[in-house]
């Protein structure tokens, strides 16, 4: 489940978990204490740029926002092309047809994909596509599938044994790639037991694309995730250059990491390092390189789709792309930020008199982001999992002391707004919903004096270390000023705010909030893996 995937782990396993199992598991979280123990980095310098007003319009809105720019593309699309999803049902019967129909390609990237009846079905439709492809359509489609490498390898049947049998049967068009943490190395592999390994840090990007249609949600291609666990999910219909860009993001982190072969063994592309057998330093380097090239040749085209836009719109021939798309990475391990540092920008200049609806299925925000939460500023309504919706509510062993983790994170953070007099601009929320679990993240930012939001990030980020420091992810800033887009994002967002209560000072005090001792004493240790 999400925002970690010690989290993610945890949870599949705790029906089988058992409490003698308790103390081998805290030996592995104190192997792990000197890298949990970090501190966030000195402030990373914020993007600068002239101040903006409060310009209204498609063009008044983008020049509120032009500093993105300078940073990552831009892409210009219709806001009728954007549907938001609202359930995970919606999520996965888009994606079953999708498959169906795909002529040319299929690229899908997660954490991992789940081993049940709907995750087969999920593999079924692309056997069907590559099938009907091959001896109907006469096209090439293509499927490339990216997963992390230690939860996608874990147990007898796992992702991989999923992939396989496509991989044996359409191996000239199918491509399975798992990346794989060049921190995860050395004696640290050996030492950190499979259950754990995935704390050090993951591929945890959730991208789902047919041909030109894309989805960017933080849901897995797991069960749950199609039937009872909350996630946020937005499609962009025939958005072909938002399309092009992840698909060849999406590649470049396949080529950088293991390629998944017919017989279950896995090597490296040809004169790429290998991640944990090749030098950390030179690894790093030359992903970034790879990876950011994606994002300099898309701005480079997006500067000629601009002069070429002007030109037309000078004739008279503008068309209705009111709606900018940012494409959003945080690639830490590799030196990539900018998901980073354009977020403590949005924060930074979300000013009195601004709204700000921040989620997360797990609350554990960075110190910057916390800093510019509790800072004077706009108004924030963060929601978050309550216990009984955690993943792991009723869990055995340790994996059940998770709640309480958030619990006590959620605590401080509650009694450093009311130690700073915030309880008027800073609310925390909490979603509860029977036989849910909650997994949206992301936000909504309503300018002064507007009822609807003008811009939305969606994608994978939980605002927390991990998401910060150790993952692969992305997430896509959306900015419109569609009048019917805007609406649906409101209604998305008080959609899943209508099953929240806010909390307060007794919200502690209930006996379901109760703390254990050691819960408290072991979070500051493993807070920097959540």
């Amino acid at each position: 489940m999400t925002t970690s995937s010690w989290v993610c782990q945890l949870h599949d396993e705790n029906n089988s978990a058992s409490q003698p199992l308790v103390v081998a598991e805290m030996s592995s979280l104190l192997l792990l204490a000197p890298l949990l123990a970090e501190a966030d980095p000195s402030p990373l310098p914020l993007f600068r740029s002239p101040g903006s007003t409060g310009a209204q319009g498609t063009d008044g809105l983008h020049a509120r926002f032009l500093w993105m720019a300078e940073h990552v593309p831009a892409f210009r699309v219709p806001g009728t092309h954007i549907h938001i999803l609202t359930s995970p049902d919606q999520f996965y019967q888009a994606m079953k047809a999708r498959i169906k129909t795909a002529k040319r390609r299929v690229v899908m990237a997660s954490l991992y994909l789940g081993t049940g009846p709907l995750e087969q079905d999920l593999v079924d439709c692309m056997q069907e596509a590559l099938q009907r492809s091959q001896e109907v359509d006469n096209s090439v489609l293509q499927v490339s599938i990216l997963l992390d490498y230690t939860r996608g390898s874990r147990g007898q049947t796992n992702s991989r044994t999923m992939l396989l049998p496509l991989l044996q049967q359409y191996s000239s068009r199918m491509r399975v790639s798992l990346y794989h943490t060049p921190d995860l190395r050395g004696l640290l592999r050996l030492l950190v037991p499979q259950r754990f390994n995935e704390t050090i840090g993951v591929q945890h990007i959730k991208a789902y694309l047919f041909d030109d249609d894309l989805i960017i949600s933080g849901a897995n291609l797991s069960d749950s995730y199609f039937t009872n666990r909350q996630d946020r999910y937005v499609l962009l219909e025939n958005c072909w250059e938002v399309a092009d860009f992840f698909s060849d993001l999406v590649g470049a982190v396949g080529d950088v990491s293991l390629q998944l072969q017919p017989d279950d063994s896995v090597s490296m592309m040809e004169n790429m390092v290998h991640p944990y057998r090749g030098n950390r330093d030179d690894f790093s380097a030359s992903a970034r390189q790879h990876i950011m090239e994606v994002v300099n040749t898309a701005r480079t085209r997006q500067d000629i789709a601009k002069s070429e836009r002007l030109k037309r719109e000078s004739k008279g021939e503008g068309g209705k792309e009111d709606t900018w798309v940012f494409p959003l990475v945080q690639m830490k391990p590799l030196g990539i930020q900018v998901d980073e540092e354009i977020t403590r920008r949005l924060l930074t200049d979300a000013g009195p008199g601004a709204t700000v609806f921040l989620t997360s299925g797990y609350f554990n925000l960075t110190r910057a982001y916390m800093s510019l939460v509790l800072g004077v500023g706009a108004d924030y309504r963060i929601l978050t999992a309550s216990p009984e919706v955690n993943g792991f509510f009723g869990a055995k062993g340790i994996a059940g002391e998770i709640p309480a983790a958030y619990i006590h994170i959620a605590r401080q953070f509650y009694s450093k707004v009311c130690q700073l007099g915030q309880q008027e601009r800073v609310h925390l929320h909490e979603y509860h919903r029977a036989h849910w679990t909650f997994h949206a993240k992301g936000l909504w930012y309503y300018l002064r004096g507007q009822v609807r939001p003008c811009l939305t990030l969606i994608g994978s980020p939980n605002f927390g270390y991990r998401s910060v420091h150790r993952d692969l992810e992305a997430q896509i800033a959306i900015v419109t000023d569609n009048q019917e887009l805007q609406a649906h994002l409101q209604e998305e967002q008080e959609m899943l705010y209508q099953r929240s209560t806010e909390v307060s000072s007794s919200t502690f005090q209930q006996p379901d909030r109760h703390v254990k001792l050691w819960v408290k004493l072991v979070t500051p240790l493993i807070k920097n893996f959540f």
